[in-house]
């Protein structure tokens, strides 16, 4: 495989879509050791959980309003301004934190401390890189004209004053704007639920995949909400929606059975990375080479959903990379066999579907679909993936070992 990517060019609505959902997974992904932390203490020491601890489990509230919140500002202003953007977002961040946090008094009731409430991780999405780039101006505009000698004290008091100023910030404008979407957002997954609708999201959720823009419903949307829920009910189904690897099983093995025979070979091993790796992207050129074949995974989802809701079960944290065997490290206890039977039924009717759209078989030399056709649709995956991807990280030295001005 080449190492070489595209350059990132594309200017579309799509591609800038997917250039932010690239984005919000760039904050989330290197922390999701943090979501699963949590979901295992989750799974572990709450009063439904497989060994309850009430001194334990006082950590559950914290991890998901304090230290995710905190850790995911910290690496969007990283991206922004290196450990100059980090600080400030973490610090600007935990305005929101507090403001959106439900006190609990401890000892003797003098000291309280922000064990539950409002999970501000939209918060943090906005105010991490807003933050690192306030800062980034500034250090823009002094750049080249501080002193001698006084560089140490403009880096620290910058990072003090703007961000004591940005906390403030968060607390009095971010969480209420961030608090209210939150809660039209889950009122609207609450009213899926109750109308045995969230099956329904796959026909969103499935496309969007194949076009790199699920990070911008899953990160930004689904895994706040999935937290919240996690907090409150010890479980989430939609750490379920987008994840599942059983729609992109079952495609998989369809075209081993039924599809072009020059492609069967090729299948097992993109088999094995998707459903135990879970690398979904592997499949998606499958899909491109004949991209009807969305619909078998739109029912894959949508089958697999029903079984979800239907046995009320869920994750205690996000299953990332989106594998059978991260589904089963994060399952709530006693819910096993409905998420097991979820992702088969899943694999099931992507599977029986996509077999009819081969017509399980018929006519499979003269599909016109050959290993040429599948390299294009791996190449047509990459430069999709390229246009939509963020610039890396920044890196911000501080003022006093830097000679030349900042770009702009």
């Amino acid at each position: 495989m080449s190492n070489f990517t595209p350059a990132a060019t594309g200017t579309d609505a799509r591609a800038r879509i997917q250039r932010f959902g690239s984005y919000l997974s760039g904050m989330v992904m290197p922390n999701i050791g943090a979501f699963i932390a949590f979901g295992f203490i989750t799974a572990l020491f709450i009063p439904d959980g497989w060994t309850p601890n009430a001194d334990l489990a006082e950590m559950v509230g914290p991890m998901i309003t304090v230290l995710i919140p905190t850790l995911v500002a910290y690496t969007g202003g990283r991206m922004v301004h290196g450990q100059r953007g980090a600080v400030i977002g973490a610090v600007a961040t935990f305005g929101a934190i507090v403001a959106g946090a439900d006190p609990v008094s401890v000892g003797d009731g003098t000291s309280v401390l922000p064990f539950g409430g409002q999970v501000m991780i939209l918060g943090a999405f906005i105010l991490g890189p807003l933050s690192a780039y306030i800062l980034k101006l500034f250090d823009n505009l002094v750049a080249g004209k501080v002193k001698a000698g006084f560089e140490m004290l403009i880096d620290n008091f910058s990072i003090g004053i703007l961000g004591g100023a940005l906390a403030i910030f968060g607390y009095k404008v971010i969480e209420p704007i961030v608090g209210w979407i939150t809660d039209r957002l889950g009122d609207g997954v609450e009213n899926l639920v109750s109308h045995s609708l969230l099956p329904l999201s796959s026909v969103i959720i499935e496309p969007a995949k194949v076009l790199f823009l699920n990070n911008a419903i899953n990160h930004g949307v689904l895994t706040p909400l999935g937290a919240a829920e996690v907090q409150e009910q010890g479980k989430s189904i939609l750490f379920m929606l987008e994840a599942n690897p059983g729609p992109g099983a079952g495609l998989l093995l369809a075209y081993f059975f039924f599809g072009p025979r020059s492609l069967r070979p090729t299948v097992p091993a993109a088999l094995i990375i998707q459903f135990f790796g879970g690398i979904h992207e592997v499949y998606f050129p499958y899909v491109l080479m004949k991209p009807k074949m969305v619909l078998a995974t739109i029912a894959g989802g949508a089958s697999g959903i029903a079984i979800f809701q239907a046995f009320d079960v869920g994750l205690t944290g996000p299953a990332a990379p989106g594998s059978f065997i991260a589904f089963m490290g994060v399952t709530a206890k006693g819910d096993y066999p409905g998420v097991i039977l979820g992702i088969a039924v899943a694999a099931a009717v992507s599977f029986f579907v996509a077999g009819a759209l081969f017509g399980f078989g018929r006519n499979s030399n003269d599909e016109g679909l050959t290993d040429v056709e599948l390299t294009k649709a791996e190449e047509s995956v990459a430069a999709t993936k390229a246009r939509g991807k963020v610039p890396a990280p920044a890196t911000a030295e501080p003022v006093a070992n830097r000679n030349e001005p900042l770009e702009a």
